[in-house]
């Protein structure tokens, strides 16, 4: 691998997502990027992952993970030193889908900049806040970060809630965001405005290079038209009836909106 190549990075760990993920992730980079490049796999069980995948065991988290938060902290084991890893590298989360190339994402801003996606569905008014499923650092410099976390994992939580919000307030030097259009939220970007999704099914953005799938609806939920692992496809129809004969899950106006068409250009694109 030369000196020059573009250095993509994920973290696995657990059971949540197998090696099916990772190795999609690494066809679709493949297919939507300018090589050299290389995906680093950081994970506790690098079984079955395809062979051009570096697997590297998970870093150090030598203290206590937050129990009373949603934030995703263990992906917090990233922030510092990341062995033979070093310089700029672009992460993605393993659910994410690439539409788009990837080549810019390596040449915005300053190659020192903390770039990253902006979440659109902060519940703050005016909140301006970063979303960590497509991100691009120097490694090491988020360091500080995981040394005011490690002093007392649980109120760095309870304030921040979010892993996210904590690397978007208080990143040394500040962050910036992709810009605009380039990174896009399924639900939000993608799936028509209710009741337009009852007809139309989800599309891609314009633009678009990267879906993020933050929540639980994921890439396989999105190929089925349901709204999460817990649900499954119904007509239409059959939904609407659903929503009136005791079976519905949610509350009614829950029901109602949480419909979805299957998106085939997910099961397209979300491959090896």
């Amino acid at each position: 691998m030369t000196a020059d190549a573009k250095q993509i990075i994920c973290i696995k760990w657990g059971t949540k997502f197998g090696p099916e993920y990772v190795n999609r992730l690494r066809g679709m980079i493949a297919r939507n990027i300018t090589p050299p490049f290389r995906l680093v796999c950081f994970t506790d069980d690098g079984a079955g992952l395809h062979p051009d995948i570096a697997v590297r065991p998970l870093p150090d988290f030598d203290y206590t993970a937050p129990t009373n938060t949603l934030g995703k902290w263990p992906k917090s084991r990233l922030w510092g030193d990341l062995g033979d890893i070093t310089g700029t590298v672009l992460f993605l989360d393993l659910d994410v889908v690439i539409v788009g190339n990837l080549d810019d994402f390596f040449t915005f801003g300053d190659p020192d900049d903390t770039v990253l996606a902006t979440n659109p569905q902060s519940v703050k008014p005016f909140e301006k806040l970063g979303q960590t499923s497509v991100y691009r650092m120097r490694v090491g410099k988020l360091a500080p970060l995981q040394d005011i976390f490690r002093a007392d994992p649980q109120a760095i939580a309870d304030e921040y809630r979010f892993e996210q919000r904590f690397v978007t307030r208080r990143a040394p030097g500040g962050v910036r965001f992709w810009p605009r259009g380039w990174v896009v939220h399924f639900r939000s970007h993608c799936v028509p405005a209710w009741p337009l999704r009852y007809w139309q099914a989800p599309r891609i953005p314009a633009g678009a290079r990267i879906v993020i799938f933050a929540g639980s609806l994921n890439p396989p939920d999105a190929i089925a038209g349901r709204w999460s692992e817990d649900d499954r496809h119904l007509p239409l129809a059959e939904h609407l009836r659903a929503a009136f004969d005791g079976r519905r899950r949610e509350g009614l106006s829950q029901h109602l909106r949480h419909y979805l068409k299957p998106t085939d250009w997910v099961a397209r694109l979300w491959r090896e």
